[in-house]
């Protein structure tokens, strides 16, 4: 077992004892997998592609991107050889295709330093990371868990995780912010593993049973 998979083992274990709650649905979806993705550069460069679009449409445009930088990884190297017309060529908004450049001046002028990411800070990761136009605090969030496997970051703005908790609590509504993170607290220090669960209960069906 890798130091990964350690971490997690020990998170869930934790988390079913810190909530009840959360204890059938951790049990019901087994161990999280999550591990660093080794693509930082493309990690960014498709949350930025995905913004305000459904996941097939993404996708595809994504996949042009990826073709159009040629074999391998897309990096900021090759998206700079890339004109503003064939960065929109594959279906990026004119904004967007102006954000995608602007991350890769960003990585090649050294002002995001991708390379490094591992060696800093939850809040320096997202202080470099926000310079970028197109990437806030929710992506640079989504940064920390999935490209970094940061173990306590809790996105409280993002609507899955709200409607996980909602259906993991039996809500009436929808909870707001506040109740969120007052939840959370009992998660700490492993609020990435437990924000996956949220994500993930909306995923399964429930023809049997709350889960």
């Amino acid at each position: 077992m890798n130091d990964q998979a350690a971490t997690f083992l020990k998170a869930s274990k934790h988390l079913s004892k810190a909530d009840p709650l959360l204890k059938p649905v951790i049990n019901s979806i087994g161990p999280c997998p999550l591990k660093p993705y080794r693509y930082r550069f493309a990690l960014l460069l498709r949350s930025i592609v995905s913004q305000q679009i459904s996941t097939s449409a993404a996708r595809t445009i994504y996949l042009r991107l990826h073709a159009l930088t040629g074999k391998g990884q897309p990096t900021a190297e090759k998206v700079m050889q890339l004109s503003h017309e064939q960065l929109r060529s594959v279906g990026l908004s004119n904004q967007k295709a102006t954000y995608v450049r602007h991350l890769a001046e960003m990585v090649m002028q050294n002002k995001v330093r991708l390379h490094k990411m591992h060696l800093l800070s939850d809040e320096d990761v997202t202080s470099e990371l926000i310079q970028v136009k197109g990437i806030g605090v929710w992506t640079a969030q989504m940064f920390l868990m999935f490209g970094l496997c940061r173990p306590d970051i809790f996105p409280h703005d993002d609507l899955g995780i709200q409607n996980g908790i909602q259906k993991i609590y039996e809500l009436k509504t929808r909870p707001d912010k506040q109740t969120c993170i007052e939840i959370a607290r009992r998660w700490q220090p492993y609020r990435t593993v437990a924000s996956w669960y949220c994500w993930r209960i909306l995923e399964m069906e429930t023809p049997d049973g709350p889960w």
